[in-house]
């Protein structure tokens, strides 16, 4: 089925090899201009607060975000485009200006908005301009969205302190977009990794980068 088996490429020591997984758009597109719109708040169930990150495959995100202490889950989607309810084949055609995205459901009286913009920038190469690891295209590329002048402030702050730690050869790329809207991806992306454990990209890509996220972020995990 088209819309389930795609392609990825790696590059392993000169030698180019793929496997038939999902979470895959190869193509590359160029950035959408950044949105005029004030950005629009997300409607909250009481007591907890969303927050929207674009970091790569959404697969990784989410399972990345749901290990934090304070995070009651995240959902895997579509943002920062302007085509209205895209489908994963569309957004892997890279013409619809959307990222895969992950809104993440948060306790703020456990973990903070400003400890999720470190979780953010702890768990991806935010200096690969439509790029995470082996995934291409705009699609992929790295946006924090935020709802007010605080969020915008804080991801611009922690932008900062990256660019200054000399963390990265290159300085940080990521967009900062003012939030939207979201589109929810269809149900087979949803909690992919749990359900899905033996596939070959998540074997691969997703849980080495969960694994290298759990050995270096400093914040409390569940």
């Amino acid at each position: 089925m088209k819309s389930i088996l795609k392609m990825k490429y790696f590059n392993n020591v000169g030698v180019m090899f793929c496997m038939i997984v999902m979470c895959s758009c190869n193509s590359t597109a160029q950035k959408p201009t950044t949105p005029a719109a004030a950005p629009q708040q997300i409607p909250a169930p009481q007591g907890r607060a969303i927050a929207v990150f674009a970091e790569g495959c959404f697969w990784c995100s989410e399972h990345i975000f749901e290990a934090v202490a304070g995070v009651d889950s995240a959902v895997s989607g579509y943002s920062g485009g302007k085509t209205v309810n895209p489908t994963y084949e569309q957004v892997c055609s890279e013409t619809t200006g959307h990222a895969e995205a992950v809104m993440v459901y948060y306790n703020p009286k456990e973990v903070s908005y400003e400890e999720l913009v470190k979780v953010f920038f702890s768990s991806q190469d935010p200096t690969t301009p439509n790029q995470q690891g082996p995934d291409r295209g705009s699609s992929y590329r790295s946006i924090a969205f935020y709802q007010n002048n605080m969020e915008r402030e804080r991801i611009q702050a922690e932008i900062d302190i990256v660019n200054k730690s000399k963390r990265f050869r290159n300085e940080v790329v990521t967009e900062v977009l003012p939030f939207e809207k979201f589109y929810r991806a269809e149900e087979y992306h949803q909690d992919y990794i749990e359900h899905h454990p033996e596939n070959g990209y998540v074997q691969n890509v997703s849980l080495p980068r969960f694994k290298l996220f759990t050995e270096t972020y400093k914040g409390k995990l569940k």
